[in-house]
């Protein structure tokens, strides 16, 4: 391990230990479950909601939309039905962040689930799981049954007279229900396509009520926010605009691949060279998905970026899930892209034309000029594809698929080229 790793402050991870889950009984000891009571003892839903608003908490699902902002738009004091849903259906490739964090510390998101159902005065939320992480779910089911037996869960909760019950929810699993809209008709048990946007979730959700739905890590963070401050949580970051830490999944040719908690900010170099411990073989760097497999290519040009979310697009990224994927010299970036656009027209719903019909094609077009059978035509409609595609979707998938098409193109078109000039991939050999 690198020797700086005990430099960087460990807030969601500070109770992991490797092979092993936090009981109730643990994570009372480090502080859990304090918060909840500062909530409910010494605080009103509005003050919690400023809070976070204040903490510049951004969605850590990928989308990164201010937390604070998005809780604003819900009716937290009109009286109804209502519903708090978190998303735990991480199926996006290079992003395994959430499944970790309830792995070492489950109780933690049931305790921001509490506050946030607390906040916004919904007295049902679902978390909505997918079916194959049966060990996360299972320690929600345990950490939501010890959670109710210590009086943190069900009727007049600390004599609050605020009642609450969370429901943890297998998904049958498909990439589509990690759109928002898509997962509420899938928790309803309808086809997961994406609704149509307006009216958005907060005006009609789940069951056709007001719904906030908020990602594992965002929900993890607000127990944080409650003990220390928004001042405190945004100290942690390295940038001025930035706050918090966040889970980075590390992964590709790299000599340590694991999830890392890190301040919002460090620098892409300082993740790569030394948490990742370098390019795995002493190779050399070639390019790097920033934020999961949606987000456009960086190169070495781009080694000295701030991994937050305004620096990442300036130099034309997102910092998405922060699942930080490296690729070495010896990658041909076509057959990478290749591979991501497979997964992204395989996992699509077919709703939409754009994604439905546009996704093979653009893995059509790939595979040809991979297998050395294209000609600069293909080029040519390959960018009139990703022209066609973006922006046009229904929803985000097929936006999100681009994201490597991007990289391709502004980065690596030399590297097309010469796939037609030599009739084959240059990196093979004969």
């Amino acid at each position: 391990m690198s020797p700086r790793m005990s430099e960087y402050p460990q807030v969601l991870f500070k109770n992991r230990v490797p092979g092993e889950t936090v009981l109730i009984d643990g994570y009372r000891t480090t502080g859990g479950y304090t918060a909840l009571e500062k909530a409910f003892k010494e605080l009103d839903p509005a003050t919690i909601r400023d809070q976070v608003k204040r903490a510049n908490l951004r969605g850590r699902g990928g989308a990164g939309f201010p937390t604070g902002i998005k809780w604003s738009f819900f009716p937290a004091d009109q009286p109804g039905e209502k519903y708090l849903v978190c998303n735990c259906d991480e199926m996006e490739p290079g992003t395994y962040k959430d499944r970790e964090l309830l792995k070492a510390d489950p109780h933690q998101l049931i305790e921001g689930v509490i506050i946030a159902a607390f906040a916004l005065q919904t007295p049902v939320a679902y978390i909505f799981i997918r079916y194959a992480f049966e060990d996360c779910a299972a320690n929600l089911d345990r950490a939501v049954a010890e959670a109710a037996a210590a009086g943190y869960l069900g009727k007049n909760i600390l004599g609050s007279g605020f009642d609450c019950e969370i429901h943890v929810h297998r998904s049958a699993g498909r990439y589509i229900l990690g759109e928002e809209t898509a997962l509420l008709n899938g928790l309803e048990g309808k086809r997961p396509n994406p609704r149509s946007k307006p009216p958005f979730p907060a005006v009609r959700g789940l069951f056709g009520q007001p719904t906030t739905v908020n990602n594992v890590e965002t929900l993890a963070n607000v127990p944080h926010i409650i003990n220390h401050g928004a001042e405190w949580f945004k100290g942690l970051a390295r940038t001025l605009e930035g706050a918090g830490t966040k889970l980075f999944g590390l992964s590709g040719h790299l000599e340590r691949t694991a999830c890392f908690e890190l301040p919002v900010g460090i620098l892409l170099r300082e993740v790569v060279e030394e948490v990742g411990g370098g390019v795995r073989g002493g190779r050399t760097f070639k390019a790097c998905l920033p934020g999961g497999a949606s987000t456009p290519y960086l190169t070495a040009a781009q080694l000295d970026t701030p991994l937050d979310f305004e620096p990442l697009e300036a130099v034309g990224s997102r910092f998405g899930t922060a699942g930080v994927t490296v690729f070495d010299d010896t990658t041909c970036m076509v057959a990478a892209t290749l591979n991501l656009i497979r997964f992204f027209a395989r996992e699509s719903c077919g709703w939409c034309t754009p994604c439905r019909d546009g996704l093979p094609v653009v893995a059509w077009l790939l595979d040809k000029i991979e297998a050395g059978k294209a000609t600069f035509d293909d080029i040519d409609m390959l960018k009139d594809q990703f022209r066609n595609i973006s922006g046009r979707s229904f929803c985000a998938l097929a936006e999100g698929a681009m994201g490597p098409v991007a990289g391709l193109l502004n980065h690596f078109e030399q590297e097309l080229a010469d796939h037609v000039i030599k009739g084959r991939c240059p990196l093979k050999k004969k």
